[in-house]
């Protein structure tokens, strides 16, 4: 039962009865409008703008328009009264029954509860992480991580068709200077006293990589040229780092489904040439051209030369200037490599595709958002997601360095330190496009200051209820369906009804965080639900009437069990999302 799902079809039915009757002149499809809680629970428990937004087509004042609609939806079954406030919003507040209702739902529900329905169409394609393998992860890889993982739960929650991918660099320059540092560990391996240059990776987990290439070649690798020794151990060095780095993943809880080589676009390792082909398609649709760019003002942009080039025509999709194709010497651009790798997303069927980047990749959006439009012809669709910076602090204090990397913090560190539930709320506890403060000293702290156990901590008090209860009672059954048939209606108090309103926003919440693509709303809600249940149980101190568990009256209890029951699976359905463990009790 979606409350908000129901209002806006009761709101639609009022509006098209009064176009049907006359009493409003609006010809063609009627203007959307927004169905959402009211900010002030004294202004009721819904309100509506679609005064505001259909007045101008009626050619009327919101409000005279507004009384017209109100008076349609005094009628509606669920509505207790309707009021209009302001210029012309309309608030509504419910029937009792219809958060009774709601709670006997959830209870029924279980982990389900706010669940969308299957729709395989269209197929979202996220990619996320995608980090170089050339070392290990740092925390901005794990916010990333952390974000698309999230995301990608949201929307199956919500019941849309999701691929998890991970897109390998492993075409670029740096991963040469990968193998060359490689090729000095294996040197090492096999007794040699080594010195890493300026330039080549210096951090010890390249040593291993080593240690492999000496066991499987011995010696034979030093006798060669490097344009024969580059490419296997540049294959190993790659093998190597996918090998840590999906480690690392595993251990903060993320499984990709696709594992996408850049390398495989290219005519290389007897592949086919992939981003010629995308070249091709667009030079035949007169998408790509001869000419030159004129310097970029003001900023540096790594692609520009002052030359005759390759062009896409990346303003016609809305960049802000074209951008070349091809290099100097005749190979790719990264760009060209890049719509090269949306195009196949497109053609393995996704039509929308969402990207998770760092934040210094955010001039790159436009023109992969143009790339995008071209080759899909408009059918597709790329949402970029830019993560902001993590700072890493330890008790306010910034910390920089790694044993293990040589000079920054490896995720992996920061996970066996703290915890992967601590690193992965954390990480959407703040909206993606601003700086998150990762304090590790703050994130195991056992207080109501730290997110994560304050959320975790609440879902531990909802089993602790129930084990209260098998003792009080041993013969009360606590299967859903039976609690769902306690009375729920002696549920009156003004904090037990704001709860139940909390938990019949749930749904709503998932379909909006799975259209926005922000999982922080996610984490923001079980946080919000936690606090009010908190706060329902200092109450019960204070007032026995409330007590969850009451040896004296039977039936109170057994309706304030559904209530936790409910509680406790919003909690434990909002934490999976998040990738968090939901705990039943606390250590």
């Amino acid at each position: 039962m979606e409350i908000f799902k129901i209002i806006a079809e009761r709101v639609q039915a009022a509006n098209a009865a009064l176009v049907a009757s006359g009493a409003i002149g609006i010809s063609g499809d009627l203007p959307k409008f927004v169905v959402e809680p009211t900010r002030d629970p004294a202004h009721g428990d819904i309100s509506t703008n679609t005064a505001m937004v259909m007045a101008k087509a009626a050619g009327m004042r919101p409000a005279d328009l507004a009384k017209l609609q109100v008076e349609i939806l005094r009628e509606a079954p669920e509505v207790a009264s309707a009021e209009i406030a302001g210029p012309g919003f309309i608030n509504l507040t419910l029937k009792p029954a219809v958060f009774t209702a709601i709670l006997k739902h959830a209870v029924e529900a279980g982990l389900d509860y706010g669940r969308g329905e299957a729709k395989p169409l269209p197929k979202i394609n996220v990619e996320y992480v995608s980090a170089n393998p050339t070392g290990p992860m740092h925390v901005g890889h794990g916010r990333g991580a952390v974000f698309g993982d999230a995301l990608a739960n949201i929307l199956a929650f919500a019941g849309h068709a999701v691929t998890r991918e991970y897109y390998i660099n492993d075409a670029g320059a740096q991963v040469d200077v990968l193998a060359r540092s490689a090729f000095l560990r294996y040197r090492e391996a096999l007794g040699e006293t080594i010195t890493i240059p300026e330039g080549l990776y210096p951090g010890d987990y390249l040593v291993a990589v080593g240690r492999s290439l000496a066991a499987q070649h011995g010696v034979s690798l030093l006798a060669k040229p490097e344009s024969e020794w580059l490419p296997p151990v540049r294959a190993a060095a790659i093998s190597g780092m996918m090998a840590m780095i999906r480690e690392d993943l595993a251990a903060l809880g993320v499984v990709h489904e696709v594992f996408f080589s850049e390398r495989s676009l290219q005519a290389v390792d007897g592949g086919a040439d992939e981003v010629g082909a995308t070249i091709a398609d667009l030079r035949a649709r007169e998408l790509v051209y001869e000419g030159r760019l004129p310097p970029p003002k003001g900023q540096k942009d790594e692609d520009w030369e002052d030359r005759e080039q390759t062009l896409f025509r990346a303003t016609r999709f809305g960049d802000d200037v074209d951008r070349p194709l091809l290099k100097s010497d005749g190979s790719y651009t990264y760009f060209a490599n890049d719509i090269a790798y949306h195009r196949s997303k497109f053609l393995r069927g996704f039509t929308q595709m969402i990207d998770v980047w760092g934040a210094d990749h955010g001039g790159y959006v436009k023109r992969m958002q143009a790339a995008v439009k071209a080759v899909t012809g408009g059918e597709g669709a790329l949402d970029v997601k830019l993560c902001q910076l993590v700072r890493l602090l330890r008790n306010g204090e910034q910390v920089r360095m790694s044993k293990r990397s040589g000079d920054f913090v490896t995720l992996r560190e920061v996970i066996d330190e703290v915890g992967r539930d601590a690193v992965r709320f954390m990480m959407i506890f703040r909206k993606n496009d601003a700086t998150l403060d990762f304090d590790l000293a703050k994130v195991v702290e056992q207080s109501k200051d730290n997110p994560v156990f304050y959320v975790q901590y609440a879902h531990a008090r909802c089993a602790s209820i129930f084990r209260q209860a098998r003792e009080a009672f041993p013969d009360l059954d606590l299967a859903p369906a039976a609690l769902a048939a306690a009375d729920l209606g002696l549920l009156t108090d003004e904090a037990e009804i704001a709860i139940i309103k909390l938990i019949a926003a749930y749904p709503r919440v998932i379909e909006g965080a799975a259209a926005a693509h922000e999982p922080h709303r996610i984490a923001f809600f079980i946080h919000e639900l936690a606090s009010a249940f908190h706060s329902l149980w200092n109450k019960g101190k204070e007032s026995p009437q409330l007590r969850f568990v009451n040896q004296t009256d039977r039936k109170s209890t057994e309706a304030r069990l559904a209530f936790v029951h409910a509680v406790r699976s919003v909690l434990a359905s909002g934490l999976a999302v998040a990738g968090v463990a939901a705990p039943e009790e606390m250590r």
